[in-house]
């Protein structure tokens, strides 16, 4: 009988249920008023907004109160390519007709789990890229537990359901091709946290080690956790870490406070671009703008600007 040559790809796709990546969906036409940027740098954004809810719009922090800034913030950056998290569906509609400049992907599909307000109902980590830069070559989206084709499933303790989204890219100015996956870990438990970083980088891995691929996203965790560690172990670079060596981040959470000292004290740097394969970082910022006084969430974004190595 013939030897069956292992397929870790096939074996991780049969023993988790990994969704099935989407197929091309075509060339996208340059539109105008994106800048494209040296054809060897990229920009990157993750960007947590804070989920819509009504508890902070009775403080006046709700959507509707920081939509305007939160679009200010962003378009002023010019990303190339833009991870979200905490996105719900009246969100997502208007960073789609706002952003126009480019394609969203990664909110279609089942709810979170059968809660239908606050932030169980969250959108699944939208990606948004660049029209005139990019052409989709397939992208896809796969749950956070045992059973990754399983829709709102929860494994480890999770408090709730969580996804990471993945788009391939053909980047049409630099002429390579790049990946992005983007996700939000639990919040609550470390158990959860741990294992649901280890589906990602299990799928991650299944990848030639020379393919350049981007992970954004909110890991609730700080450089200390376990979850950071395991990422840095897999190969990973921490792309802030990477402009600032040796050097302890700031926070990126602040609770709407700002740089209020008392609150910069406890908080921790859990918001990252980590970067594998052919990459490096040319520069990194936490983003502390506001807009006519309004703060965008009570996340500061973060910002890579990175290049394609050629050797």
């Amino acid at each position: 009988m013939k030897k069956i040559e292992h397929n870790p790809r096939r074996t991780f796709l049969k023993n988790l249920g990994l969704v099935a990546a989407l197929p091309l969906l075509g060339t996208w036409e340059a539109h105008a008023g994106h800048a494209v940027k040296d054809r060897s740098q990229l920009v990157v954004l993750t960007c947590n907004i804070r989920v819509d809810l009504p508890e902070d719009a009775a403080k006046g922090l709700g959507w509707a109160d920081r939509r305007e800034a939160c679009l200010a913030v962003i378009k002023k950056q010019q990303a190339d390519i833009i991870g979200f998290q905490e996105v719900l569906r009246g969100q997502f509609m208007d960073l789609k007709e706002q952003l126009s400049d480019y394609i969203a992907f990664g909110f279609d599909g089942p709810e979170m789990d059968a809660f239908k307000e606050g932030y169980h109902g969250i959108a699944k980590n939208p990606i948004f890229f660049s029209k005139k830069r990019f052409e989709l070559r397939t992208a896809g989206a796969y749950w956070l537990s045992e059973t990754p084709l399983k829709a709102g499933s929860l494994s480890w303790g999770s408090a709730r359901a969580r996804n990471a989204s993945y788009v391939r890219l053909y980047d049409k100015v630099a002429k390579r091709e790049l990946r992005l996956t983007n996700l939000h870990l639990d919040h609550v438990s470390n158990e959860a946290k741990e294992g649901q970083i280890r589906v990602v980088l299990e799928e991650a891995a299944q990848y030639q080690a020379d393919f350049p691929q981007l992970l954004t996203g909110d890991f609730n965790v700080g450089i200390d956790s376990k979850v950071y560690q395991d990422i840095i172990q897999a190969g990973w670079v921490d792309s802030y870490a990477a402009v600032y060596p040796g050097q302890k981040p700031e926070g990126t959470t602040h609770g709407f406070k700002g740089e209020d000292p008392e609150r910069k004290k406890k908080s921790k740097k859990i918001d990252f671009i980590f970067m594998k394969g052919p990459w490096e970082a040319l520069s990194s910022q936490i983003i502390k703008d506001s807009y006519r006084g309004k703060l965008p969430s009570d996340h500061y974004f973060v910002r890579a600007n990175l290049a394609y190595r050629t050797t």
